[in-house]
């Protein structure tokens, strides 16, 4: 049931039944069988990280990485499927470097598992384009994100009919990718193909979601934030706003006015009215909502809010607010500052420190006592 609310973007029932779910294995008077827990970790841990309980999901998810490892080896498909989810908590907790090597060792195991041209491997292809296009994201090195993108749709197209929902996810990656490729392209000729590429490859995955979903979705919502930030790239400003304010609105119904989501969407606003539709009251509270959403989720170190200070440091640049441009302008120094000790303190993906207990009950009881 968790996993059908999930995909419904339903998170609160989503994580009810995780709860349920994690009572009944604590509560069994026998052992059950190592594969059925890990997988109820797995799914608790992604339905703890929609609703944003990060401390939550990360002992579910460490925990059920070391059963997988411990039970099945380092080169079991069922520890790759640990892996992926693990993946997407640290994407989600903004260790993206490290998201990009777990999900590496994820599409290792299984290409050699399964070989080329198997769905679990273009999932994992999928994965690793995404967590490389963010980690890349100011770089502009999206070469390998790309390929893996395009190798993904390229099973997935072979083994999958037309209307399948996992068409739209891997073109909704492959289009986000070729956008900052154009943008980053000094050949106009080249950037226009890839932007109407992008485009229609946009458009197909927003038809697909909304077919699966409907309209009161995340993920439609995600797609109508994708279309919002290409039709800034294009020019098309009226068609870009739109298409973020139907983001913001769909996101803020499904997970409240707080969420990681929403500030992402609200940052893209931001940016649009900010760069591009002279709207900079309109931009600079959206900045400030977006900033304070951010810190609240994962503290003075996030990485995206080099962003939306930038933002706010060319808004009061025309502006002439001077002392604003100076006071953000030193917030942005503190920001990198604070970066540079989070990159220094940060161990490897795969050192993590387990808790001192290892049974899955008195983890159980731990993640109950988290608040």
């Amino acid at each position: 049931m968790s996993s059908l609310f999930f995909s419904k973007s339903v998170y609160d029932e989503a994580y009810r039944f995780c709860c349920l779910a994690l009572e009944e294995i604590k509560q069994q008077p026998i052992q059950l069988p190592v594969k059925m827990v890990i997988d109820v970790l797995r799914q608790c841990s992604k339905a703890c990280v929609y609703k944003r309980y990060f401390k939550k999901a990360e002992v579910l998810m460490k925990h059920a990485v070391q059963l997988a490892r411990e039970n099945y080896g380092a080169k079991h498909p069922k520890y790759s499927d640990t892996l992926i989810d693990y993946g997407f908590y640290l994407l989600n907790v903004d260790q993206v470097h490290d998201s990009v090597q777990v999900y590496q060792t994820a599409l290792d195991i299984r290409q050699s598992v399964f070989g080329g041209n198997n769905l679990h491997v273009a999932i994992a292809h999928e994965d690793l384009a995404y967590s490389t296009y963010v980690n890349e994201y100011s770089s502009g090195k999206f070469n390998d994100a790309r390929e893996h993108a395009e190798k993904a749709i390229q099973i997935i197209t072979s083994l999958l009919p037309e209307d399948h929902l996992l068409r739209a996810s891997s073109k909704r990656v492959k289009a986000l990718i070729l956008e900052e490729i154009a943008i980053d392209s000094n050949n106009k000729e080249l950037e226009n193909c890839l932007l109407e590429e992008s485009q229609d490859l946009h458009l197909t995955s927003l038809a697909l979601a909304k077919q699966t979903f409907g309209e009161s979705n995340v993920q439609t919502a995600k797609h109508y934030g994708n279309l919002g930030r290409l039709f800034q790239t294009m020019r098309k400003y009226q068609n870009a706003e739109e298409m973020h304010l139907k983001a913001i609105s769909i996101k803020e119904q499904l997970l409240g006015c707080d969420d990681y989501e929403v500030a992402l969407s609200i940052g893209h606003l931001a940016s649009l009215y900010n760069y591009d539709m002279g709207k900079h009251t309109e931009a600079e509270q959206l900045y400030l909502r977006s900033i304070q959403i951010g810190k609240n989720l994962f503290g003075p170190g996030y990485s995206g809010l080099e962003y939306d200070y930038r933002g706010l440091i060319k808004l009061y640049q025309i502006l002439e607010h001077r002392d604003k441009v100076l006071q953000y302008q030193a917030i942005l120094h503190q920001w990198n500052l604070l970066r540079d000790q989070q990159k220094q303190s940060q161990t490897k993906p795969f050192e993590f420190e387990l808790l001192s207990v290892c049974d899955t009950r008195e983890i159980i009881e731990v993640f109950f006592s988290l608040q």
